[in-house]
């Protein structure tokens, strides 16, 4: 459905975003598309244990997710809460060490 690789046309997000029913397993630009978060943003969620993987990818891999269980989490107010307080967490550490 979407690139893996470079910029997402706004063509492929509307694409994914109007399918009537979608693939059975999402790469990480994809996912990012349907939780509202930047693609950097998968690897944080993956780290912090709110996104799992499919099977056990090498660290180096590419990541692809369940897209029923992306889907749940969308629509999901207390994960989204949960998936905010992380990822503000993680950028107020990474601000917080490059001001010291």
């Amino acid at each position: 459905m979407v690139s893996t690789r470079g910029n997402v046309t706004v063509q492929e997000r509307v694409a994914l975003l109007n399918c009537r029913r979608l693939p059975g397993r999402l790469n990480t630009s994809e996912t990012a598309l349907l939780l509202g978060v930047h693609e950097h943003d998968v690897a944080l969620l993956v780290a912090a244990r709110l996104l799992l993987p499919l099977g056990k990818p090498a660290p180096n891999a590419p990541k692809y997710f369940a897209s029923v269980e992306v889907a749940a989490n969308a629509e999901n107010p207390q994960w989204l809460a949960e998936a905010t307080k992380a990822l503000a967490k993680h950028w107020f550490r990474k601000n917080r060490r490059n001001r010291l």
